[in-house]
């Protein structure tokens, strides 16, 4: 790449971190499907300084570099799905570890901590990370080695207070992630306040269009032991994203902020809309003053409180039921962050032993005009 002014983050997304082609002039990175990759025919050396595409391949390079940019970190891997990202995090770890986790998240972590990491020998508590008192009584020092949390918190949105929660776990000798999938480096950086790892499903708003699967994780020290572990498993075990993935990630990140920012203010207007509204009996949405942590996301998140918010509606799980089949707008399907808005019943996706209450649906709104989105809510409700 060739040398450039400083410039904002913002513009460096918006440039793909100004890559221009030298040989060819290309503004837009190429793609290496190659799956391995030469050798000198006199020293035998590698040519590119890479071997075999399960660990190295310069299209991931590109997105890596970008990625660790965005959350200001010192190094990043990609994986090929968000829970990918999480499970190479706890296989980290040695038998004996304990981990912190917050019970309320994407339901897929509490399982895959309860279900597997417990017998994989590691020590599990979950507890609730927004009582910064609960973190400090779960943690055992010297034994506790990664404390995990997500802020906001899917799907109620719950919030994490990050540079408390950096401070215990730093003083029981344990390391700090935090999964910033629906805050998004846009609006906080966790490593600012003190967290040592930053996870992503990518295939969400970094991608944000719905047609990647894909996960990162985001380190802020690329000397330490455990991320050196980081790095081989993925190299041992393979848990890569395709080069094509990669690079359908690094055109979606390019216009991140435009997205992202565009969605915080149609939700913030949705959440104040639907507030007080007769046939809605909570909105969960951390932009409202009146919501709990509301204080704390202001401090740790800047420029919106992000593109996600719930509904509580009356009439429990028949009422937001038949409610989401009424919608003509939004979609109902699975996932966030895309540019399309999408609507569903949360308790049903997870099952039967789901936390989540019978009553709400997860709205993550997309880039069409908001009035749109209200009215078709509104008619739904009306109905």
């Amino acid at each position: 790449m060739p040398d450039t002014p400083r410039l904002h983050l913002r513009s460096r997304v918006a440039r793909a971190d100004g890559f221009l082609c030298r040989d060819t002039g290309a503004v837009v990175p190429p793609i290496h499907p190659s799956t391995t990759f030469a050798r000198n025919d006199s020293t035998y050396e590698q040519v590119g300084g890479r071997g075999y595409t399960r660990d190295e391949n310069p299209t991931y390079e590109i997105a890596e570099c970008l990625i660790t940019d965005l959350e200001g970190g010192a190094a990043s891997c990609l994986f090929g799905s968000g829970m990918a990202a999480i499970a190479t995090l706890v296989q980290a770890l040695q038998p004996g570890d304990h981990i912190v986790a917050g019970k309320s998240m994407y339901f897929g972590t509490p399982k895959l901590l309860k279900e597997w990491a417990v017998p994989w020998g590691l020590g599990v508590d979950l507890v609730d990370a927004t009582d910064i008192g609960a973190i400090a009584a779960a943690l055992r020092p010297g034994k506790t080695k990664l404390v995990l949390v997500e802020t906001p918190a899917n799907p109620l949105w719950a919030i994490t207070d990050i540079a408390a929660a950096a401070e215990l776990a730093h003083g029981a000798g344990a390391l700090l992630a935090v999964d910033n999938t629906a805050a998004t480096p846009v609006l906080t950086r966790p490593i600012e306040f003190g967290a040592d790892i930053v996870a992503h499903s990518a295939t969400k708003y970094l991608n944000g269009h719905s047609d990647v699967l894909a996960g990162a994780l985001v380190t802020a020290r690329a000397d330490t032991p455990y991320w050196e572990r980081v790095v081989q498993l993925r190299y041992l075990a393979g848990p890569v994203l395709g080069p094509f993935e990669a690079w359908l990630l690094l055109r979606g990140m390019r216009t991140l902020f435009l997205r992202v920012e565009r969605q915080c203010e149609s939700a913030l207007s949705i959440a104040r809309h639907f507030t007080g509204h007769s046939k809605v009996v909570e909105v969960c949405y951390p932009g409202l003053q009146s919501f709990p942590g509301h204080e704390v996301a202001r401090r740790q998140m800047t420029g919106g409180f992000g593109g996600m918010l719930s509904l509580r509606v009356a009439g429990g799980a028949d009422g937001a039921l038949a409610l989401i089949k009424r919608c003509r707008v939004w979609q109902r399907a699975t996932s966030l962050g895309g540019v399309e808005s999408l609507i569903e019943h949360r308790h049903t996706i997870e099952g039967p032993d789901t936390p989540t209450p019978p009553d709400l649906l997860r709205l993550s709104v997309g880039i069409e005009a908001v009035q749109d989105l209200v009215e078709d809510i509104e008619q739904a409700l009306a109905a």
